[in-house]
């Protein structure tokens, strides 16, 4: 079986299952997004060792595999989760060190990457976040406000990779990733903003009776658009630093989850607050 071939039956299967997930939501998202969030930590510290970094690998993914679950929990009153329990839980990570890794086992850049690993994990949570947006009443609605991100986040993926192909001879950042061009990445822009524009016309209104302006459409998909070009950099950038080419091989013919995601870590805390600020209510 080819890697194309592999990609696509896949894309077949998970594609839509994700989509009922997110359709359905409550206990459902939040395990999926937890599961997410464990297996993108543990291919974080995968990376990390190759550096030469050892992270507290198994409290960094159980604390990155509890927070969808504890923005769930929040939801539902049964807990919340406060700025001072992540600085507690940040501190604890780091007086645990003294005893598990001592002067010689590096012991600012193990609790360093445990709690950056956590971070950027954790990211997955926001996908929970924006399904139950103050703004989004009902299924259908919180679906249709997770789906913009991510069909802007594959435009943007697509129209750069098509552009590039055709036209791309600038190169942006060779050193980091040799492939992207200037062409590719202003390409990938074009094409988020008329999907954007499209998806808010045909989509977002007449399935969540929300909008936004033209204005407010155009500049949402620039900055979604850049925040997941940016991830997709940043994660190029990790494993070029560790020497290898995929952050792990869980998905067949797809690498790993962070080499799958990492655009969306970046783009769905960004997507979060600017719909906060640029929806519109359909009259």
């Amino acid at each position: 079986m080819s890697e194309l071939t592999r990609r696509i039956i896949f894309a077949v299967i998970a594609a839509p299952l994700s989509i009922a997930i997110v359709y359905f939501g409550d206990w459902a998202l939040a395990i999926l997004l937890s599961v997410l969030a464990a297996l993108a930590a543990w291919e974080f510290f995968r990376i990390a060792r190759e550096t030469g970094v050892f992270p507290l690998e198994p409290a960094g993914i159980s604390i990155a595999a509890l927070l969808p679950i504890a923005i769930h929990a929040q939801r539902r009153g049964v807990y919340t989760l406060s700025l001072t329990a992540l600085v507690a839980l940040a501190l604890l990570l780091f007086a645990s060190t003294i005893w598990l890794r001592g002067p010689a086992g590096k012991p600012l850049g193990s609790v360093a990457a445990t709690a950056f690993g956590v971070l950027y994990a954790g990211q997955f949570a926001y996908i929970y976040a924006l399904r139950y947006h103050d703004y989004a009443v009902g299924a259908a609605a919180g679906t249709a406000l997770v789906l913009l991100p991510v069909l802007l986040t594959w435009a943007t993926d697509i129209g750069a990779y098509a552009f590039g192909r055709s036209i791309g001879k600038r190169k942006l950042i060779p050193s980091v990733s040799p492939g992207k061009t200037v062409e590719g990445a202003l390409g990938g822009l074009a094409i988020a903003i008329i999907v954007c524009l499209l998806y808010v016309r045909l989509i977002l209104m007449p399935v969540a009776h929300l909008a936004l302006t033209i204005q407010g459409a155009v500049l949402f998909a620039i900055i979604v658009s850049v925040a997941g070009q940016t991830g997709d950099l940043a994660e190029s950038l990790l494993k070029r630093e560790a020497g290898i080419k995929d952050s792990s091989r869980i998905i067949p013919g797809h690498g790993g989850i962070l080499d799958r995601f990492d655009s969306l870590l970046f783009v769905m805390p960004v997507a979060f607050l600017l719909l906060g600020r640029l929806l519109l209510p359909v009259p």
